[in-house]
């Protein structure tokens, strides 16, 4: 894990320089199919009016990501236990090189996308 910090003080927002603001995680392997598989089937169908994610969020070079308000999506939380509710942003970085191989990829582990209804010319 690798705690974030804040580049410069912003007074607006009670931030100083060099302030814990974050962490990162990087998952690899097992946890990291473990991960995919509880966001995909457990915590994503929980959040409010939810109705597919974007397939606007590939990068251009295979990776895709999302953002999700509230970490209580994940049952493994404690409700009681929570102070604040955080956010997450979620990048899964692929070793595709272009965003329809990504896309294939991604599409094989049953993400949940957003449909377009338009009807093809």
């Amino acid at each position: 894990m690798v705690i974030t910090k804040s580049k410069k003080a912003i007074a607006q927002f009670k931030i100083r320089e060099n302030l814990a603001i974050g962490a990162k995680v990087t998952l690899r392997k097992v946890r990291m199919y473990e991960f995919l598989d509880r966001l995909i089937t457990i915590a994503l169908p929980r959040v409010r009016d939810f109705r597919g994610l974007s397939e606007k969020s590939f990068d251009g070079r295979g990776n895709y990501a999302l953002g999700v308000k509230e970490h209580l999506i994940f049952p493994e939380i404690d409700y009681d236990k929570i102070d604040r509710i955080w956010g997450l942003d979620i990048v899964i970085c692929t070793s595709a090189r272009t965003d329809d191989e990504a896309r294939a990829l991604i599409d094989a582990f049953n993400f949940p996308f957003r449909r377009s209804t338009r009807k093809a010319a």
